[in-house]
Order: C-alpha cells, then sequence, then structure tokens
C-alpha cells in the first residue's frame, strides 16, 4: 500500500490543488490574499518531467480550475500553459540553497505573469465600460499574489520537487 502511494504521490498531491484553490486558508494568506497555488505545483512537476509535460499539466490545472470558478467569461488557462512550458525549460541547479530561492524567484514571475494575463482579460472585456481608476486594486491585488506566491514558493515547492524526485526514482 505504500508503495502505491510512492508512485502515485504526484497524482495525489495534484488533486489537492482544486482542494486549497476552493479552500481558500486565511491562516496562510496575508490581508485577504493568497498565493496562486496552481504554479507551486506546476513549478517542481514541470521542472522534473519538461516543457510538454507542464504545458500539458498546464491546461490541465486551467481547465480544472476554470469548471471550479463561478465566472465563466474569464480563464486562466494562457498563464498556466505558459508557465508550465517556460517552468519545464529551466534547469535544475546543484546548489540547493540557490535552488531553493530560485524557486521563489521563478513562481514570482510565474505569478505575475499569470495575474497579468488574467487581468487582461478583464481590461479587454470591460474596457468600454469603465474608467482606467477602477483598475487600481486589481493592480494591487496582483503584487500582493506575486508577494506570497514568491514568500511560499521555497518551503512548498523544494518539498514537492523532492517528493517527486523520489517517487520518479522508484518507477
Amino acid at each position: 500500500m505504500n508503495k502505491f502511494f510512492i508512485k502515485k504521490s504526484s497524482i495525489i498531491s495534484f488533486i489537492f490543488i482544486p482542494i486549497i484553490f476552493l479552500w481558500h486558508p486565511n491562516w496562510l494568506g496575508f490581508l485577504g490574499f493568497q498565493p496562486y497555488w496552481p504554479l507551486l505545483w506546476l513549478l517542481p512537476w514541470s521542472m522534473i518531467n519538461g516543457s510538454i509535460n507542464g504545458l500539458i499539466f498546464g491546461f490541465f490545472l486551467g481547465l480544472i480550475l476554470d469548471s471550479l470558478t463561478l465566472d465563466n467569461n474569464f480563464t486562466q488557462m494562457p498563464g498556466l500553459i505558459i508557465c508550465g512550458f517556460l517552468f519545464g525549460r529551466v534547469k535544475l541547479h546543484s546548489d540547493i540553497f540557490v535552488g531553493h530561492f530560485r524557486y521563489g524567484l521563478i513562481c514570482s514571475i510565474g505569478s505575475f505573469l499569470c495575474g497579468t494575463l488574467y487581468f487582461l482579460q478583464i481590461v479587454f472585456r470591460n474596457f468600454s465600460d469603465s474608467n482606467s481608476l477602477m483598475f487600481i486594486p486589481a493592480v494591487k491585488n496582483i503584487l500582493a499574489e506575486v508577494f506570497l506566491t514568491g514568500f511560499f514558493a521555497p518551503f512548498i515547492c523544494s518539498q514537492l520537487f523532492r517528493m517527486f524526485n523520489f517517487s520518479k526514482r522508484k518507477l
């Protein structure tokens, strides 16, 4: 039974992304903002399995998260697909200390990319309806999400990376 969980640990952890996304734990956030949870799983998965798998799982993550949200006008898929592909291009580093902080920087950049693409969808959809001052709080939300994603990434991504690498070796 333990062997089954070791082999399937990446898929089991994939299931927890929509749960955490919907649960929205306040004790892990800051002033009501949360990190962008899908990137924290997508980075180690893409680094280990490559760009194409990162692109595919970015698509599936976007599809699942879009099906869970109530607003069907905007999608998270473009940002997650691009991030999955780009994260797969990142090479592993031999220095563990640098690697941990690099997770934070890469996830921050990915969170900024995903947040900006989502924001641009909203702007293009509602450009004629409102003035530009109404979009200022959205920029604050994106920056808070970028900070929190970069803050939690070294802790979470390093553990997931270790778990995915261990399960891949056991196959």
